[in-house]
């Protein structure tokens, strides 16, 4: 199956379906000494499982990550680095009765057809589920990032109609500390209204759609390439890739279409001996290339697809169908998938910066005349 592969020079390849044994990836390109521990992925993993939330699916699923390769005495080699984590909860029973029927909203319909077969069992590769091993790289990518100063942090900004007020003020660290919430919402308010939005929907058998803001700091000016591989480019293919995501904004997005240009440009000054942006409208980036401020994205979400109500369908004979589907689900995707797209943004990130120390020649002197 092609398309388990991203990156260029840190690259990451994911394997393992939703009701297997378990899932895992190998990260190729990571440098050498670095130093990397399974308690570094652990809580990335523990900020994705299901089980313990009203927001999330009760599946419960330990996701302890193990480290296979890669690492010697806590550093890594400069090898590829395998990471496994079992999977230890599947019911695969509650599939039975949608072994021979494509679920609405779900892609079993486009992986029969171009496969003439598919793993019913929560989807396989389709499945939500396989995000946890994009996590666990994410993981590693964003230790490498810590390096260099970058941080980033997603949280939802809002599910069906309820919206967060304007957080923009805040840095990484303290959105992380107010987002003490199953929605993970940084307003306790906005929190609240969305979970009652929340159990109307799941009484009602039905699921809600929402988004998520994503706010990276100290990147530095000059990661991406200026024609097909541009920063946004790639953050926008690695955001897409996310199951049920509709829709990627940097930095003003949609809305910069009613601005005039003398709005939506970011005028700058020196300070400091420094260049400094006056304003944010780029959300970072500029002809595809980071310019030094805060990368800022929105990342939209569909409503979960699979919910209780009765639904028309057809199955593998073409036949017409209804279809009630049974099983453990998110009554929403966005709180789970927060950390997912920080590691997507991370390995995007950590594969930029190392395709970027080629870029210039004396970055390649700096480095090689160390070892002269």
């Amino acid at each position: 199956m092609s398309g388990s592969t991203t990156g260029t020079l840190f690259t990451v390849t994911t394997w393992g379906e939703s009701h297997g044994p378990g899932l895992g990836c190998v990260i190729d390109g990571c440098p050498a000494g670095l130093k990397l521990s399974e308690e570094d992925i652990q809580p990335w993993m523990d900020r994705r499982k299901p089980g313990g939330s009203p927001a999330a699916t009760a599946r419960k699923e330990a996701d302890t990550i193990k480290i296979l390769s890669g690492v010697f005495e806590g550093i890594t080699t400069g090898t590829p680095i395998a990471l496994m984590l079992e999977n230890t909860d599947q019911h695969s029973k509650d599939y039975g009765d949608i072994a021979e029927c494509f679920r609405p909203g779900h892609a079993d319909f486009c992986f029969d057809r171009k496969f003439g077969i598919r793993d019913y069992r929560g989807g396989g590769r389709s499945s939500g589920r396989e995000t946890a091993a994009r996590v666990a790289a994410g993981a590693v990518a964003y230790k490498l990032l810590r390096e260099f100063g970058m941080d980033i942090c997603a949280y939802t900004k809002a599910l069906g109609n309820i919206a967060i007020p304007d957080v923009s003020a805040l840095s990484p660290d303290e959105l992380r500390a107010a987002m003490v919430n199953p929605v993970g919402m940084p307003d306790s308010e906005s929190a609240k209204k969305a979970l009652a939005l929340l159990e109307g929907a799941k009484a009602a058998m039905d699921s809600l759609g929402g988004a998520a803001h994503c706010h990276i700091t100290g990147v530095p000016a000059g990661l991406g390439q200026p024609v097909f591989d541009k920063l946004d480019a790639l953050l926008g293919k690695a955001l897409f890739s996310i199951g049920a995501v509709k829709a990627v904004e940097i930095g003003e997005g949609i809305r910069a279409s009613a601005l005039r240009g003398s709005e939506n440009n970011d005028e700058c000054h020196m300070e400091n001996g420094r260049p400094v942006f006056e304003s944010n409208h780029a959300g970072g980036i500029l002809g595809g290339i980071s310019n030094g401020n805060d990368i800022e994205l929105d990342v939209y979400f569909k409503p979960t697809p699979s919910i209780a109500q009765p639904q028309s369908t057809i199955d593998k004979n073409g036949n017409d169908r209804t279809i009630e589907i049974k099983g453990r689900h998110d009554p929403v995707i966005v709180p789970r998938a927060l950390v997912v797209i920080e590691a997507m943004c991370a390995l995007t990130l950590a594969d930029a910066l190392l395709i970027n120390t080629a870029s210039r020649l004396d970055s390649l002197k700096a480095v090689y005349s160390q070892n002269v």
